[in-house]
């Protein structure tokens, strides 16, 4: 008899990018998964996946009455869907998907944490989010930080949460990785030379990239004071890969201005694939405020690219310093400077970060392991109802 899986994110993206092959995978080994999130163009991929999917009226804001209307249709789909597992991921699916499955009684209620925003806020904007973190958290019987640091900071800023409710699966991560797809060939090497050339890049020019949404909390201040302070070496660039969000957080006036205004600063807008784009660049710099275990620094990882990352939860679990790559201190533009500058002039030191750090991320993060240890889960789950 086959168990039924209701899989709950804010945005369709996420069930799409962040969970890549996870609900399929569930779906081929005796789970019945039907999908939920805001609608949105990611919605026809994922039903051509193979994934039944139901729109409801989610937003990331804090709206209350739409995230009333929301928790209604949740429950309305818990009745009729009758699943026995509710599994919710991201902070608003998270509230409102535990609250409805905590209502309707289902029998085994998680939620991933895969980064808090209220890390970044402050004052009653931060006090209403930590509220619905606590709500979120009593609603559920499981609590999977998607790293080591986050675990740390909800026992630490949590202490009403039973420590026996946080688990973490593995080594950590939402999703894993898929280690094959993201690996070099010739292929994606042509591909990232075609990129450079159309880009006007200098065959023996040095770039910098960062994938991912071009917002404040993502450090594009410091990348973007950093990149000045070498931007008179000769043939240095930097390539922007990502959606730029002006409602939510915006990156400043000044930035932008520079951005459109440098010759060689690149903002190419979101790609469906990042492989190449990554691959056209030298170093990976992601110099991010906060995040859960970000998907991104272990792709670029994983494409043998030498990393700086800032020192955050999750960051600094993927690499690790003067090894794998290198962590600088958070919001410090001027030491990420000094360690672009260190490794834009040491050629071999970026080979050697590289490669060890490929070998670390097969070792610990390889996809298919991922998924089986969180089928496992499932199924102890279901044997011991919590």
């Amino acid at each position: 008899m086959r168990t039924r899986l209701l899989r709950i994110t804010t945005v369709p993206e996420s069930l799409l990018i962040l969970l890549n092959g996870q609900l399929e995978f569930m779906q081929q080994h005796g789970f019945d998964v039907l999908a939920v999130s805001s609608r949105g163009a990611y919605v026809h991929e994922i039903r051509k996946n193979g994934i039944p999917h139901q729109s409801v009226f989610l937003t990331r804001r804090i709206s209350p009455f739409a995230d009333l209307v929301a928790l209604f249709q949740i429950i309305l789909l818990i009745i009729k869907f009758k699943p026995e597992i509710v599994h919710t991921h991201t902070p608003k699916a998270g509230l409102l998907g535990m609250m409805a499955a905590w209502i309707c009684r289902v029998p085994v209620r998680l939620h991933t944490v895969a980064g808090l925003p209220l890390m970044e806020t402050s004052g009653i904007k931060r006090q209403v989010l930590k509220l619905t973190e606590r709500i979120t958290y009593a609603c559920a019987h499981r609590i999977y930080p998607n790293s080591k640091g986050l675990a740390e900071f909800i026992k630490r800023h949590f202490k009403s949460v039973n420590p026996k409710k946080i688990c973490i699966l593995g080594e950590g991560s939402s999703n894993g990785i898929d280690t094959k797809h993201y690996a070099k060939t010739p292929y994606l090497e042509t591909e990232a030379k075609r990129i450079r050339a159309k880009l006007g890049i200098d065959a023996d020019g040095k770039v910098f990239g960062f994938v991912g949404r071009i917002v404040r909390d993502k450090g594009i201040k410091e990348l973007i004071a950093a990149f000045k302070q070498i931007n008179n070496h000769n043939n240095v660039y930097l390539l922007l890969v990502g959606a730029m969000e002006a409602d939510l957080d915006p990156i400043n006036k000044s930035d932008l201005e520079f951005i459109h205004a440098a010759g060689n600063v690149f903002m190419v807008g979101h790609q469906h694939d990042v492989r190449p784009w990554m691959l056209a660049m030298d170093v990976f710099v992601f110099p991010s405020y906060r995040e859960g275990f970000p998907n991104v620094v272990m792709q670029a990882a994983c494409l043998e690219l030498p990393c700086i990352v800032s020192d955050i939860n999750g960051c600094n679990e993927i690499i690790e310093h003067n090894k794998t790559g290198v962590v600088v201190p958070v919001k410090n533009g001027r030491a990420l400077a000094g360690r672009m500058k260190e490794l834009l002039d040491n050629p071999e030191q970026r080979k050697q970060f590289g490669k060890h750090a490929r070998e670390f991320i097969v070792q610990h993060f390889e996809q298919q392991l991922f998924w089986e240890r969180l089928l496992k889960e499932y199924r102890t789950l279901l044997m011991n109802k919590p």
